[in-house]
């Protein structure tokens, strides 16, 4: 497969050769930055056990929080598609937005004016520092691939998106998208 270069708002999806890594086995991550000083993503396909309102209980809503990578996980990240209704967000590409007034979201939530199709929340973030994600693209642990779901992204990916994209690419990918997770528990 031809491999792309990493811009800001591709998605960057483990190659099926990431086993064993509890953080990117099977992801499929946003980066929502990129440049000299390194990048930033958040992995959009490993939902966690919890809720918002498991951190922030004056929010009573039910929208799940995600695994967003292996650092800073003690802090509350969110991507979004309503920059109209949060204020200071930066825009990562195809109307996703990063960050943003964070008490504004917290009202919104409590009147139900956000919708989970709208908005992600993430425990930590996936980072990678000054070439250090060149390295990775060049030993072959990611593939990266635009974004063609713009915004919608939000809305459509779930614990099953990394086996979809290996069924979108094809050829040699097609096999590992039926393979067991953990292959050796066979």
């Amino acid at each position: 497969m031809t491999s792309l270069k990493p811009v800001k708002g591709y998605l960057l999806v483990a190659e099926p050769s990431i086993i064993g890594d509890i953080s990117f086995n099977r992801s499929v991550v946003l980066l929502a930055e990129y440049n000299e000083n390194g990048s930033v993503g958040f992995i959009l396909n490993k939902p966690l056990p919890y809720n918002i309102k498991d951190f922030i209980p004056e929010i009573n809503s039910s929208m799940p929080v995600y695994n967003g990578g292996p650092v800073e996980q003690n802090n509350l990240y969110f991507i979004h598609k309503i920059p109209e209704l949060i204020p200071n967000s930066i825009e990562i590409s195809n109307g996703i937005y990063w960050g943003g007034d964070f008490k504004e979201i917290t009202s919104l939530l409590q009147e139900d004016q956000i919708k989970n199709s709208e908005i992600r929340f993430f425990l930590g973030y996936s980072g990678w520092s000054n070439q250090q994600l060149e390295q990775e693209l060049e030993v072959n642990s990611w593939v990266v691939s635009p974004n063609t779901y713009k915004n919608k992204i939000l809305g459509e990916t779930d614990a099953s998106f990394w086996k979809e994209k290996m069924i979108e690419f094809g050829g040699d990918y097609l096999i590992w998208s039926n393979a067991p997770e953990h292959p050796s528990y066979n």
